[in-house]
């Protein structure tokens, strides 16, 4: 595996691939790495013929700097998890590489898609979301990239931040990498006490049975019925639980034959945020 630093001389090698008409995978991370992360890499490597994974804590899409602070950075070990699946390509810039003296970020229109859930509690956080993608993929320059369903809000405004900017790569969503007990991998789960780590599964239970309610039951009914269940909970603070359009993310009223909905849900656990959803059965 070949670590670059710089975008110059990523892109210089880069382009020597791109003139044999090879294609380039792209694997962007905030790095704390784990098996969810590399099953995006695997998916990768057999669609493409060079994976290039970043590991870039951006910054501005941290809406409290406390959690930036916070945020876990394990370079040494997510190097040596990146050789185990035999990851061609590493970019590990510095936040001066990636904004020069500027750390602002650019101003999206993603159609109002921003608005809902994630972008209603993290002010600003899609539009760092946007800025560091957008430079990202102008820097490398991938035939597809690879992000996981979990962010599923983001997979969205990342295909229309492709769409609406007329970038040339495909977005490849992939299913939510889970653990044994069913908690969604995050690179946060590192920061859970035993604990706090032996709740967290709660909250998929809880997502599970709700998708069985939706068989049945309304939207606002189910919506009360989890938001009680956390109320319960002495570990878990639910932040919100919602049911949406999978192309728009409107929250639902009722449910009509031919469209996708998604339930979503962010979780305090102590002090840390976890989100999750799960596709529902109409």
């Amino acid at each position: 595996m070949i670590v670059f630093t710089e975008k110059k001389a990523l892109k210089v090698y880069l382009s020597n691939f791109k003139a044999q008409n090879k294609t380039i995978g792209f694997v962007p991370t905030m790095g704390a790495l784990h098996q969810g992360h590399l099953s995006l890499i695997k998916k990768a490597q057999q669609k493409t013929d060079i994976v290039v994974v970043s590991v870039f804590v951006n910054p501005t899409q941290f809406n409290k700097q406390e959690d930036l602070i916070k945020y876990p950075k394990t370079l040494k070990n997510d190097i040596k998890l990146l050789e185990t699946v035999s990851c061609d390509v590493l970019f590990n810039p510095s936040v001066e590489e990636i904004y020069s003296e500027n750390i602002v970020s650019e101003k999206f229109d993603f159609d109002g898609l921003e608005h809902k859930m994630e972008g209603e509690f993290r002010e600003g956080h899609f539009d760092g979301v946007g800025t560091v993608v957008k430079a990202l993929f102008e820097i490398v320059s991938p035939n597809k990239a690879y992000f996981g369903q979990k962010d599923f809000q983001q997979l969205k405004i990342i295909k229309k931040m492709v769409k609406k900017h007329r970038l040339n790569v495909k977005i490849k969503g992939c299913i939510i990498f889970r653990e044994e007990d069913g908690l969604a991998m995050s690179s946060r789960n590192t920061r859970l006490n035993k604990e706090q780590r032996n709740a967290a599964p709660f909250i998929y239970k809880t997502l599970k049975k709700a998708r069985k309610k939706f068989t049945v039951e309304n939207a606002d009914l189910i919506i009360d019925w989890v938001k009680n269940q956390f109320k319960k909970h002495p570990l878990l603070t639910i932040e919100y639980f919602t049911i949406a359009d999978e192309k728009t993310l409107k929250t639902i009223k009722n449910k009509e034959s031919g469209k996708k909905y998604r339930a979503f849900i962010a979780v305090f656990v102590g002090e840390i945020r976890l989100i999750d959803n799960i596709r529902l059965k109409n």
